[in-house]
């Protein structure tokens, strides 16, 4: 498990990339990832290409940032186990969520 954070180049969005587990283990290192974000980012893009299992913990930080930058928040490549989490707890109506690009659902495979 392990969080990555990436400033764009003009400084205005960060990208923060969770892999692993996204629980309360996570807790301080996600934390740390948004508040020590230069003053200049004014949005947040929560990339979960790498997240296979999020927790109510994990909701909870999202919503934390949500509030702190004003609802300047996308959540991108949730695998479909993830984004079907997030869309339980109405995530899909508080953040704008995208699937994991070229991720097809086992029933679609052939």
């Amino acid at each position: 498990m392990s969080i990555d954070t990436r400033i764009s180049d003009d400084g205005r969005d960060a990208t923060i990339k969770i892999a692993g587990r996204f629980d309360f283990s996570q807790h301080n290192d996600f934390r740390t990832a948004f508040e020590k974000a230069p003053g200049d980012v004014k949005s947040f893009t929560v990339d979960l290409s790498g997240t296979d299992y999020m927790d109510s913990s994990a909701l909870g930080m999202l919503l934390v940032l949500r509030d702190r930058v004003e609802d300047k928040v996308k959540i991108v490549n949730a695998r479909p186990t993830v984004k079907k989490i997030l869309e339980i707890a109405n995530f899909d109506k508080l953040f704008l969520l995208s699937l994991l690009q070229n991720t097809r659902l086992s029933s679609e495979r052939k």
